[in-house]
């Protein structure tokens, strides 16, 4: 297994080289699958994980998700970065302690929104305040922590893209790893916020949109959030509603789970 500083190496390193794709797990069967399928990183999701506990997301706490990155963490080889949320705390020392945490879980990466469910959006002055104290825990880290900051406006009832954008270049200029405004629709968002910032920009995939246009957008990661898990989750309940009535016909599906874990 890659110590913790390769994989933060690699990770870095992916985010100078060709867009990729940055699947989302929620447990350490489901990455073991995604690491035999070839992906070179992974990134946690909290309703996906937080549905694995049987609760609605942001129902996890951080000490839950800490638990979650080490059993990642000791189940692939690939770098791992975590969906921190608000950083389970509206200050800045909330946000910092978040990234301190995960880190010591095993992640070489993590987000930072700039929204909760008490507050909504938080305001520029003070969501960026808490993109620097979290650059600052990353940095003082003896590894290269890859920093991620969010802005939630298109996914929070706010479209207003110049402001996504604002935000997005506020936190690029106090030293965000990578910026990201989830909920873009369009490949025109998504060519606007990459020509305005700096940094890697990481865009929410869309069923309408490949990777080649994304990419050719600007985009230089892209992950799927819950998707994954609701994709599982249908089947589940297809298969199940099924059975309910009566038919087991789904019961014959079966997959090479012993090559996927060897």
């Amino acid at each position: 297994m890659r110590s913790q500083a390769e994989r933060a190496a690699v990770f870095r390193e992916l985010h100078a080289g060709e867009p990729f794709v940055i699947p989302n797990p929620w447990d350490a069967g489901s990455a073991r699958a995604l690491e035999a399928f070839g992906f070179r990183a992974l990134a946690t999701t909290s309703s996906g994980f937080a549905f694995t506990l049987g609760r609605l997301d942001g129902g996890a706490s951080l000490d839950d998700v800490a638990a979650h990155v080490e059993l990642l963490a000791a189940a692939t080889d690939l770098p791992v970065s975590v969906d921190l949320e608000n950083g389970y705390g509206a200050d800045p020392e909330s946000a910092a302690f978040a990234i301190a945490r995960v880190a010591e879980a095993g992640a070489v990466g993590g987000s930072i929104e700039d929204w909760d469910r008490t507050r909504g959006l938080y305001d520029l002055e003070h969501a960026v305040e808490r993109v620097a104290a979290a650059v600052e825990a990353a940095r003082g880290l003896p590894f290269p922590f890859t920093l991620t900051a969010r802005a939630e406006n298109h996914i929070r009832g706010n479209r207003d893209l110049d402001d996504t954008i604002a935000r997005l270049r506020a936190f690029d200029s106090v030293g965000a790893d990578v910026l990201y405004a989830p909920g873009l629709r369009t490949l025109d968002e998504v060519a606007a916020v990459c020509a305005a910032v700096s940094k890697p920009v990481n865009v929410l995939a869309r069923p309408d949109l490949t990777l080649a246009q994304l990419a050719a957008a600007g985009a230089q990661r892209v992950s799927v959030g819950g998707a994954l898990t609701w994709v599982a989750v249908g089947a589940l309940a297809d298969a199940a509603t099924a059975m309910r009535d009566g038919d087991f016909s789904q019961l014959a599906r079966r997959v090479p789970v012993e090559e996927w874990l060897a």
